[in-house]
């Protein structure tokens, strides 16, 4: 394996791909076609030297990640929304009247700010609160910090298996799929095709999903260590201490991402496993989304020139770029 720098995420019917500050869209609209919608984002991290320090740059490359998903899903979504030529609710009159032309923006930030509040709530407070029933029959603190660890596991889990059974997430996961393979296809020197890629894996170690697997793993040795014996004052360590777990949490993602050592490997297993219920195998549409997205935004030929060199069928599809003038 050989990093490339891409990553993406799955939208409603398509696939985003992101390299440096370009990312790319790609949506298998109603009627068959692939549209793609290209731009610019500029991370946090790249904007402001602070931000990009070790332990801190993971909480903004979050938020980064959330701002920029919240746009694709919109652009994605807007190709499969109701009619709009129905008389809007007195709520969206309203909601138009106060916001104008900044509604969607406003829309936007609320959901992002629910989001984060209810994942709180569900997968830091509640496994506490349910833990702590057994605190009476439980007098060891590390016993305690596993089992609110499992049972967080266990939520989260139970989450991903109830929302699967969903047609469109259904479908998500399997775009979610054709992101991973598409990657690990350049990533591991085989030309980016329709074949190459459905040989690929649809597990990744740079996974969201891996993210947050780590993040609650590594909760519970952060509050193996940290005790407090107040349950509020317990609630309130959980939701302080989330930025530090991230940021511990994204440093360990970012080396598993760069990194095929043994030891990388086996600690990233788990992440890994729990990749099984938030990927799908794709159909051949969606991995030519995916493609569609990729192209978009990286060069994978250049790339497999500088790190593959003697990747099958390379020179052939360096010669058929030539020849169309986009190499």
């Amino acid at each position: 394996m050989k990093y490339s720098g891409i990553g993406g995420q799955a939208v409603i019917e398509g696939i985003m791909m992101k390299n440096k500050a370009d990312y790319a869209t790609a949506v298998r609209k109603p009627d068959g076609q692939i549209e793609i919608q290209k731009d610019r984002y500029v991370s946090m991290t790249d904007k402001v030297k602070l931000c990009s320090m070790p332990f801190i740059r993971g909480v903004f490359s979050f938020v980064d990640s959330m701002v920029l998903g919240m746009r694709t899903l919109s652009f994605s979504a807007s190709f499969f929304e109701d009619d709009e030529d129905s008389e809007p609710g007195r709520l969206e009159q309203w909601l138009e009247k106060v916001f104008g032309e900044k509604l969607e923006k406003a829309l936007m930030a609320f959901v992002m700010v629910f989001s984060v509040a209810m994942a709180i709530a569900i997968f830091m407070v509640l496994p506490l609160l349910i833990a702590n029933v057994f605190r009476r029959f439980i007098g060891s603190a590390s016993v305690m910090a596993v089992l609110e660890g499992g049972i967080r596991i266990a939520i989260f889990v139970a989450y991903i298996k109830l929302i699967s059974r969903m047609e469109d997430i259904r479908r998500t996961f399997m775009y979610h799929g054709a992101e991973h393979k598409c990657i690990n296809c350049i990533e591991h020197g085989m030309t980016l095709t329709v074949d190459h890629v459905r040989q690929s894996s649809k597990q990744h170690k740079r996974c969201g999903t891996s993210f947050l697997i780590i993040v609650m793993i590594i909760s519970i040795l952060f509050f193996m260590v940290i005790r407090v014996e107040n349950v509020w004052l317990r609630i309130l360590s959980r939701i302080i201490l989330i930025p530090v777990i991230a940021g511990v949490s994204y440093e360990f993602l970012r080396l598993a991402g760069r990194s095929d050592s043994a030891l990388v490997n086996l600690l990233s297993m788990p992440g890994m496993w729990m990749q099984n219920l938030t990927t799908k195998e794709p159909d051949d549409g969606m991995i030519e989304v995916a493609i569609a997205a990729v192209n978009a935004v990286f060069d994978w030929k250049a790339y497999l020139l500088e790190n593959f060199p003697k990747a099958e069928g390379l020179k052939e599809a360096v010669e058929q770029s030539r020849q169309e003038g986009s190499l």
